[in-house]
């Protein structure tokens, strides 16, 4: 019997080896995500609060996968992962973001702008507001969470609230998916002990789970997840953690 654990990889340099072979023998990315993506890298100070190439490739895979035309994106950044979707839904698809931070917005429907994509819209402002405020047409297919933190919790519980199979409009369809990126945090959710080098140090005097408040809050998410009996979940070990939940009514 094989061990679910992942043992595969000895070291750091086979384990970047394994990466880069499998996202060479993904689906392909076009030029212009990548070169947009490898801008951030290269530009950004804080570029490690967009997807990588690799995931990406996932989520492209997982849209297209079910057959998603209808992507909700909760937190967009600087856009990188709303020109995923939208390449992965197609010009007859449509992705909403909703982003806190209106420069980040800006940048992002200039990107949008500049690689002709216009199936986009974002709406500017705190998520846990505007997300409640939505009144799609049509169900969505996907909800991707990946903005603060702290507000893993209540978006999952906004999003179950507004897709109850006797809503007027639900906000995600029966059978549609939630993800929730981040959902290990470097490990820190399942291990926050001092064996987890990725632990940071609180001063003296000061508890762990109070200062390092996001740990918490995303492990909140997860177990409601787990728990609520409208949802089927797989929690996934692949890049920062990705939680997949499957609408099941």
């Amino acid at each position: 019997m094989k061990e679910g654990k992942s043992s595969l990889y000895p070291n750091d340099a086979i384990s970047e080896a394994v990466t880069n072979y499998s996202e060479a023998h993904s689906l392909d990315l076009p030029k212009p995500l990548l070169d947009y993506h490898e801008h951030i890298f290269n530009n950004v100070p804080n570029s490690h609060l967009t997807i990588s190439t690799f995931q990406a490739q996932g989520l492209i895979f997982l849209a297209r996968l079910i057959g998603a035309k209808r992507v909700l994106e909760v937190g967009v950044f600087l856009g990188f992962s709303s020109l995923a979707w939208s390449h992965a839904v197609g010009d007859s698809g449509t992705v909403t973001g909703l982003e806190f931070s209106a420069d980040y917005a800006s940048q992002a429907e200039a990107a949008f702008a500049a690689q002709g994509r216009r199936n986009i819209t974002l709406h500017v402002g705190d998520g846990l507001e505007t997300l409640p405020a939505l009144n799609p047409d049509e169900p969505y297919d996907i909800v991707f969470i990946d903005a603060q933190k702290s507000g893993y919790p209540a978006y999952l519980r906004a999003v179950l609230d507004s897709s109850r199979p006797d809503s007027p409009r639900r906000l995600l369809r029966k059978g549609g998916l939630i993800i929730g990126d981040n959902a290990l945090r470097r490990g820190l959710v399942a291990d926050d002990s001092e064996a987890n080098p990725h632990r940071p140090s609180a001063p003296p005097g000061e508890d762990y789970p109070n200062k390092h408040n996001d740990v918490m809050k995303v492990r909140e998410f997860n177990d409601l997840v787990k728990s609520s009996d409208r949802l089927e979940a797989f929690l996934m070990p692949l890049w920062d953690g990705l939680n997949l939940a499957r609408l099941v009514d």
